[in-house]
């Protein structure tokens, strides 16, 4: 597994076609598979409501996408302006409820789904799964659920939307090779719903992932704020996450990526 600066469909050093996984800021993740390239919760834009972005956005984010994975109804995570600029006949899967939502909007493919139901792009399976996580918003789609989503092609990834720790963690995949998981937020701290620095160790002493790869932190700040440092939960989250996860999940190789940087995720050695 080597980390580096974004080229979707290139292959690892060793020659075989390897996951490759790019932050692109915030829970925006492109995650390229087999033949799918999938994109969560896209926020491609400068500014969103009373936050400004602390990180150019990579310009390939968007691009050549075979689907888009909503986790769930929040500003920061199903932003309409984001996703108008992917085109409105971009593949969406939702959770359920969000899709008329979204069909209103003009968007054309919206696949519904509830915790335990499976759809398939490109001969990839994405899972819904529970995330413990409120899902307020407005009244048009106050109540519909949060998810997460567990990827699977040749490797199996999970993508962890908002959560905070909960029971069932344990039983959401086996074998994992890799968890993204948030670790922080945009302001002075997390509220209930959320993984904070020691939290996010915590799910990695659960899921017991090869790979961790931390989001959702040190991208967008309040347009309030002197310095863009102010971003992030706590100062510094991913030193103080990096440091929690040493102790708590020291078998699991967490790697720090840049916005914009990518990790090629090779399978795991029998």
């Amino acid at each position: 597994m080597t980390a580096e600066t974004a080229k979707p469909g290139a292959n690892s050093p060793s020659g075989v076609t390897a996951v490759r996984v790019t932050w692109v800021g915030h829970s925006t993740v492109r995650i390229d598979m087999d033949d799918a390239s999938l994109l969560t919760d896209p926020l491609l834009r400068t500014r969103i409501t009373h936050l400004r972005r602390l990180a150019e956005l990579p310009p390939d984010a968007g691009t050549d996408l075979d689907a888009v994975l909503i986790s769930h109804a929040h500003y920061d995570h199903l932003d309409v302006p984001s996703l108008r600029t992917l085109g409105k006949p971009m593949p969406m899967v939702v959770p359920w409820g969000v899709g008329r939502f979204l069909t209103r909007r003009g968007f054309q493919k919206v696949v519904e789904l509830q915790v335990g139901d499976t759809t398939t792009v490109k001969g990839v399976d994405v899972r819904a799964v529970f995330a413990e996580h409120s899902t307020m918003r407005a009244a048009t789609i106050a109540g519909t659920p949060a998810l997460g989503y567990v990827i699977s092609g040749t490797q199996r990834v999970y993508f962890a939307g908002d959560t905070d720790l909960f029971p069932e963690m344990a039983h959401l995949a086996r074998d994992l090779d890799l968890a993204l998981v948030p670790i922080a937020g945009w302001g002075k701290s997390t509220g209930p719903g959320h993984l904070g620095p020691e939290e996010a160790a915590q799910a990695l002493a659960i899921l017991k992932p090869r790979v961790a790869v931390p989001i959702h932190w040190g991208t967008y700040a309040p347009m309030t704020a002197r310095r863009p440092s102010a971003a992030g939960a706590r100062p510094a989250p991913v030193e103080e996450f990096r440091r929690h996860a040493a102790e708590l999940a020291p078998d699991v190789d967490v790697q720090t990526l840049e916005v914009g940087g990518s990790i090629l995720l090779e399978p795991a050695r029998p």
